[in-house]
């Protein structure tokens, strides 16, 4: 059900992806339950976004493997404890025609949402026609209540022969594609950071890239490579798990 709480919110995550400078994307931290996601509002984040893969693991699922039901429980207790837009990562959209997901999505308070356009069942990818149709359905019913951000797997899912001139050339195609579906920001998953220049160019709405190595180059780094919008995926609940883990092996056992 829209509100006008819903319509502010996504309003309010979609300007914050426009007049940014190189440099400074929006870095959208990655919360996976109520209290992660109170810390990252309380540390000053405009907006976040759920990571499936982290969620799924703080349920007990593997990747991939989280049931719906549960999957839009977790998102919207992590909506009720902070007062910032949150975007969701519903992966491929559990099957659900365009009327429901988005139904669902926005009872949970969601103003954004991932969605992806690999073939679970294949292992493959969605035809890209039939992916661009699934996001306009999903835009003509959301309106403007919901900033669609559409991944891009060609690097993850275009098989191992499939070399990184063909990969970029099929991302391109299938983002402006999906700019043309409705889509509101781009995410080609997995592009190496030295192709970002071509695909913000080529795609040319904000493009989301991940920060997912710690290693790897910082948010500001992406940024000055085209990236507007940066997420982290499961990276900062390992991160905290690893601490965790660290904590542990410096207590007492007990007697």
């Amino acid at each position: 059900m829209t509100t006008p709480a819903t319509t502010d919110g996504a309003r309010t995550l979609r300007a914050l992806h426009h007049g940014r400078e190189p440099g400074e994307p929006l870095v959208l931290p990655g919360p996976w339950d109520a209290a992660s996601a109170r810390i990252f509002a309380d540390a000053g984040f405009p907006a976040l976004a759920t990571p499936s893969a982290g969620i799924a693991a703080s349920l007990g699922h593997r990747d991939g493997h989280t049931p719906p039901e549960e999957m839009f429980a977790a998102i919207a207790r992590i909506i009720r404890a902070v007062d910032v837009p949150v975007s969701a990562d519903i992966e491929s959209g559990y099957g659900l025609a365009p009327k429901e997901l988005v139904e669902r999505l926005l009872e949970t308070g969601a103003v954004g949402c991932n969605l992806e356009d690999s073939d679970h069942a294949t292992g493959g990818l969605v035809e890209p026609a039939r992916q661009a149709d699934r996001l306009a359905a999903v835009r003509a019913e959301a309106g403007e209540d919901l900033v669609i951000n559409a991944r891009v797997d060609t690097f993850v899912r275009g098989g191992p022969d499939l070399d990184p001139e063909t990969a970029v050339a099929a991302a391109i195609d299938r983002g402006r594609l999906y700019v043309e579906a409705g889509a509101d920001c781009v995410y080609p998953i997995f592009a190496p950071p030295e192709l970002l220049p071509r695909l913000a160019a080529a795609i040319d709405v904000p493009l989301n890239a991940a920060a997912f190595d710690p290693e790897g180059p910082s948010p500001r780094e992406l940024g000055r490579l085209g990236a507007t919008r940066i997420t982290f995926g499961p990276r900062l609940l390992r991160q905290t798990m690893a601490e965790a883990g660290n904590l542990v092996k410096r207590l007492d056992p007990a007697p």
